[in-house]
């Protein structure tokens, strides 16, 4: 797939994931309407939606329609969303912006901030479970795969390392379960929940494992290496703070070039995991090249 195609392939997706967004959730005058107002305030505050897109890209490789895994997809982003609600308040990153608009709680104040993390990470698993058109045995799979990727053993178990690990000389595979969990466990989530909706077979849901797997990693190191490169207006928030705050990192622990080197091996690995599938992993396939060359 060339690039051209892929922009476009994921501008599609990206449209029918915030139309799905706004058609499932609470509108923002909701009552109460400042909870609703800042759940859509960093819903809608320009994210690149690659998770939810993984969740139909992978539907999409096994011959099923995008729609039977709509409801994963913006589970997925809502689950995302409350993530970086919740990283970016004073008690974690204390940052202040986050995708170039203020970050959530300095918007409307850290207590409304974290309630609109929680009600974002409960609606995700009611999205998940109100899914139609698939049996409902993968449905129950599905909750199950994204329920233990953000828990204690995925995303939030990822987290924690991380804080403990602040201005720590830590060991390699230290480093590694932090980046494996803090932001690989969701992205593999996102490609085995659009595998488990899509019915893949072992064979099928294997392969899709490893390349969730491998591209999960690789674009935690690819952020690492752009907090180092890249620039405020690229990142939409400030470079650097990863060293200013003693953050456990490929570069810090590598250098650049390995780092960048090792980025570019698990695209590889990626990609060679879906030899077994024909044209239509080819958006997943651009995907993981995309991780590594992107410059936000």
């Amino acid at each position: 797939m060339c690039l051209l195609d892929l922009d476009k392939y994921l501008e599609e997706k990206c449209a029918l994931v915030n139309g799905a967004l706004r058609d499932l959730l609470c509108a923002p005058d909701t009552y109460p309407p400042v909870l609703h107002e800042a759940e859509h305030y960093s819903l809608f505050a320009g994210g690149k939606r690659l998770r939810p897109v993984l969740v139909l890209g992978a539907a999409e490789a096994l011959g099923a329609d995008a729609t039977v895994a709509i409801n994963a997809a913006c589970a997925v982003e809502c689950i995302h969303t409350y993530s970086l609600i919740h990283d970016d308040l004073p008690a974690l990153d204390n940052d202040d912006l986050r995708r170039g608009v203020p970050t959530c709680h300095k918007k409307y104040g850290d207590a409304m901030a974290i309630l609109a993390g929680d009600a974002l990470l409960t609606s995700a698993f009611e999205l998940v479970g109100r899914t139609t058109g698939v049996e409902p045995g993968r449905v129950v799979q599905a909750v199950v795969e994204l329920s233990s990727a953000a828990g204690s053993t995925g995303m939030i178990g990822g987290q924690v390392v991380d804080i403990e690990s602040e201005g720590c000389e830590i060991p390699f595979p230290v480093l590694e379960y932090i980046h494996i969990h803090k932001t690989g466990k969701l992205i593999l989530a996102s490609v085995r929940c659009g595998a488990i909706l899509a019915g893949a077979t072992d064979e099928e849901f294997k392969a899709l494992t490893r390349y969730g797997e491998a591209i999960g990693l690789a674009f935690q190191i690819a952020d690492d290496i752009l907090d180092v490169e890249g620039t405020d207006e690229e990142l939409g928030k400030k470079a650097g703070m990863d060293e200013l705050r003693g953050k456990a990192t490929y570069p810090a622990q590598l250098g650049i070039v390995e780092s960048k080197r090792r980025a570019s091996e698990l695209v590889e690995v990626a990609v060679k995991a879906l030899e077994g599938f024909d044209s239509k992993a080819d958006p997943l396939r651009g995907i993981a090249h995309k991780i590594v060359t992107r410059s936000s």
